[in-house]
């Protein structure tokens, strides 16, 4: 590997940086599309058809990096970054003839190999590079991942242009041509403007590149990459019908906040390396879990109205009932005041109310006795009413979104950190096998976000899925930490289970 940084070098970093940036943008494309096309009604799919389309192209992108990344390293990335782009612009323009559901997923399984570029980039960036620049070079290609807003902000608005605001909906098949297009051109930029590199390591058998994977380590990186980057893509695309359905918002709206989402977890990689360099990978890790916890516990409280039974009014004493209102009761002399559902209502409709981020609470009594009704003394006149309102305010969801991003994108680059101190001589194929598992979270994800809708009704459940893997993995991390120190330090271990 060289020891010197030239021009060159920041020219295929550039390269595969735009290049990986499109393919991202390629890989989340269903995101947008199948939300487009559920939504007018042009396709009746419901959310487990949904779920499956958002889910198969991450699939294909995930089972496929660790062979293309044994490729680069074999053959270089100019011709494998060059024929992936290629290769996926195929299915991506005939997307615009389908009629069928499963047209469609077969489709999305091939166009999903843009989500392969990932490993074709690690390893051709790092061949540009020395080892004291790797960390930035390949923070700065991870910024790629910042093509999901890509889709998320621009297709919502080029849907709306190709059908004159939903006039002529079936123009929506303009977009995957224009995707499609985008792809041949950056192939023909990678082969006209690259050059081709390869790492210049001793050929290894596959026994010899696989050997790595027996570790445990491999698995347990794999699932905290399952959940800050897996988890990462699904919400990519799943925000996107979420504020459609959640609340009422319009595509191209659902498309902003979801690339406000993906936009800055995907540069933000960059900051979570320097963080992993400076702090360790494993601080940076334990912070990303606690601080995913805490976010997910609050977006997974739904947006709800609840019913529960309030103060009631009970008859002072015996008489006979001589008139009933939705305001008054009178029992013999003695005249109850109730309160309207009505007035309840016009509080309930107040501006502040409806913007508010804090639950609302709304009481009303309704008469369960009638006119000419003689009624014991203690006798209940009207039952009490009490209303909870939570309308989970738009934008603080929003911000709570922005934030986890921000920690996942943090954490991305925490899991790629540990790679090179535990398996300093197998950082591509390590590296290739934790993308896997991570890539495949975003496959598995949209799918169980979709089942979970069904059975559950709530949209939020996705986010107690988080809650829980996020849980899961502080487990996991500080249990490892726990041994480490049991093992390395047991002194410090006795006095730390002293001192609990």
């Amino acid at each position: 590997m060289q020891e010197q940084i030239n021009s060159l070098s920041y020219r295929m970093l550039f390269l595969n940086t735009l290049a990986f940036t499109i393919c991202f943008a390629v890989w989340t494309f269903n995101g947008v599309m199948v939300t487009y096309l559920t939504d007018n009604g042009i396709f009746d799919w419901g959310p487990v058809e949904t779920g499956w389309l958002f889910g198969i192209p991450i699939l294909t992108g995930a089972i496929f990096r660790l062979p293309l990344g044994i490729l680069t390293d074999k053959y270089g990335g100019k011709w494998i970054f060059a024929g992936l782009l290629l290769l996926c612009a195929l299915p991506m323009y005939l997307i615009a003839y389908v009629e069928s559901f499963m047209a469609y997923a077969i489709l999305s399984f091939f166009f999903g190999f843009a989500g392969a570029g990932f490993a074709v980039g690690i390893g051709y960036t790092s061949v540009w590079f020395p080892k004291s620049w790797q960390g930035r070079a390949l923070g700065i290609f991870g910024a790629g991942n910042a093509g999901a807003a890509l889709t998320t902000l621009l297709a919502p608005t080029l849907l709306n242009n190709f059908t004159g605001n939903g006039e002529h909906p079936e123009n929506w098949r303009l977009l995957p041509q224009y995707y499609a297009g985008v792809l041949i051109l950056m192939a023909l930029i990678f082969i006209f403007f690259s050059v081709n590199k390869k790492t210049g390591a001793p050929a290894r058998t596959m026994t010899q590149i696989l050997k790595p994977l027996k570790s445990i380590r491999v698995w347990r990186f794999g699932f905290y990459y399952f959940l800050v980057f897996g988890c990462f893509v699904a919400f990519a695309q799943w925000l996107v019908p979420y504020f459609v359905n959640v609340y009422g918002a319009s595509l191209v709206v659902a498309g902003l906040f979801a690339s406000l989402f993906s936009f800055p977890s995907g540069l933000i990689r960059v900051l979570g390396g320097w963080m992993s360099d400076k702090l360790g990978a494993r601080r940076v890790m334990l912070g990303t879990f606690r601080w995913s916890i805490i976010l997910a516990a609050l977006l997974m409280v739904p947006k709800m109205d609840i019913f529960t039974p309030g103060k009631g009014i009970m008859s002072g004493s015996a008489g006979k009932v001589k008139m009933v209102s939705d305001q008054e009761i009178i029992v013999g002399e003695k005249s109850y005041g109730l309160a309207s559902k009505e007035m309840a209502n016009e509080k309930m409709d107040e501006p502040n109310n409806l913007t508010s981020f804090l639950p609302h609470k709304y009481n009303w009594q309704e008469p369960v006795v009638k006119e000419g009704q003689d009624v014991a003394k203690k006798e209940l006149l009207a039952k009490g009413v009490t209303q909870i309102s939570f309308e989970a305010n738009m934008w603080v969801y929003a911000v709570l979104v922005l934030l986890i991003g921000i920690v996942w994108g943090i954490g991305k680059a925490g899991v790629y950190r540990f790679i090179p101190d535990y398996f300093p001589d197998d950082v591509g194929t390590v590296g290739g096998m934790v993308g896997v598992i991570g890539g495949l979270g975003g496959f598995v994800c949209p799918i169980i976000f979709g089942y979970l809708l069904d059975w559950t009704g709530l949209w939020t459940s996705s986010w107690i899925l988080m809650f829980i893997l996020s849980v899961t993995c502080l487990f996991w991390i500080l249990k490892v930490t726990r041994k480490i120190i049991k093992t390395e330090s047991p002194e410090i271990a006795q006095q730390i289970e002293h001192k609990n």
